[in-house]
């Protein structure tokens, strides 16, 4: 089933079209593209709103951390 998988693979034609490159229609090439604010597709709130969640969970495992090793105590 699996025999001169490679000699087919490289034998066809679907690789070819591949190498010429166009750009899709209604985008731009260059520096010419527009800033749009967004670091990562993302708006400022849902920025803020990971940052958030990055906090907690670091103080969360600061704490489990300082519970484990015993520097600090709960009683």
């Amino acid at each position: 089933m699996f025999d001169n998988l490679r000699e087919d693979a490289a034998s066809s034609p679907l690789y070819e079209d591949q190498a010429k490159f166009q750009p899709a229609a209604g985008t731009t090439v260059g520096r010419s593209m527009r800033r749009s604010g967004k670091f990562l597709g993302m708006t400022s709130f849902q920025r803020f709103f990971i940052a958030v969640l990055l906090l907690i969970a670091v103080c969360t495992l600061g704490a489990m951390c300082l519970l484990v090793t015993g520097k600090i105590g709960l009683f």
